[in-house]
């Protein structure tokens, strides 16, 4: 049997193959190793491992990962070795994932949009142009972090609408000094922000201001991102992300009007990749 995970900063999808073309799906929190180590990890994937799944019973390991650069891979490897003992063990940037997921083997342009954002070039094999994102803490344009950043800045500022600042409120009953401790003393600020996109999809009292946040995010994306890629155009928009989902129709009109025609936008790209790694099995 072989597993393979999609490792975002907020959650992991992982799925179970086997020779049968039978996929087991579950989820676990999300492990960047440049926020956690290897306590943490173990604690957690064994607390979210399904019972019926036997560890020792995985032969491969395909681990795809936000932050996985591969001087930041030891800590994912360590763990993973720790309970998948009988396994070989592959760990790779997210980016590459989803680049296969929405991709398969053809050339093209992938971009992931969840808690964080990444961008790359494709040749079918692998990642031949990609220009860094920078992190939430200098970049991450079009994120569900940056999204969150910029309504939670409205809010501190006074400058969102008085609807939506009542609205908001009435659903969070937060202030200044509570988000400032959270997001400056805090573990995983970037997850913290992004948790409240989910304001921005349920808010009704002034949708053209919500719906301005997210749209100038995207814009940003497309200007410090998409745009600095040589011959741009000539590509199809593919992404993966939980953002990327949930505003596709947001992002898709923003790559229209970037000139790029949209393709595939997954969710998630675990179901990509199953069916990607799922013939390593199958051949065997």
């Amino acid at each position: 049997m072989i597993l393979v995970a999609d490792s975002g900063s907020t959650n992991t999808n992982w799925c179970l193959l086997d020779a049968t073309t039978n996929a087991v799906y579950f989820k676990t929190e999300g492990y960047n190793p440049y926020f956690v180590n290897v306590p943490y990890i173990l604690q957690s994937l064994k607390a979210g491992l399904p019972t019926n799944i036997n560890p020792e019973k995985v032969s491969v390991v395909y681990f795809y990962g936000s932050g996985c650069f591969e001087e930041k891979t030891t800590n994912i490897k360590i763990a993973l070795r720790q309970i998948f003992t009988h396994a070989d063990i592959y760990v790779g940037l997210d980016l590459l994932g989803s680049a296969r997921a929405v991709l398969g083997n053809h050339r093209g342009f992938a971009a992931i949009l969840g808690t964080g954002t990444n961008s790359c070039l494709f040749d079918g094999d692998k990642i031949t142009a990609n220009i860094d994102s920078l992190g939430y803490l200098m970049g991450d344009e079009g994120s569900g972090y940056y999204i969150g950043k910029k309504l939670l800045g409205d809010y501190i500022r006074g400058y969102m609408p008085l609807a939506v600042r009542t609205e908001f409120y009435s659903a969070y009953g937060i202030g200044r000094e509570e988000i400032m401790e959270r997001v400056y003393a805090e573990k995983l600020p970037n997850r913290y922000c992004a948790g409240f996109t989910r304001f921005i999809t349920e808010s009704t009292s002034d949708t053209s201001y919500t719906n301005k946040i997210v749209k100038d995010s995207f814009i940003d994306f497309f200007e410090c991102l998409v745009t600095k890629y040589e011959n741009y155009k000539d590509y199809s928009f593919n992404c993966t992300g939980s953002i990327a989902f949930v505003f596709k129709d947001m992002l898709s009109e923003t790559a229209a009007k970037y000139g790029m025609e949209t393709g595939l936008i997954l969710k998630t790209p675990i179901e990509g990749l199953a069916k990607y790694h799922q013939p390593v099995i199958v051949n065997k």
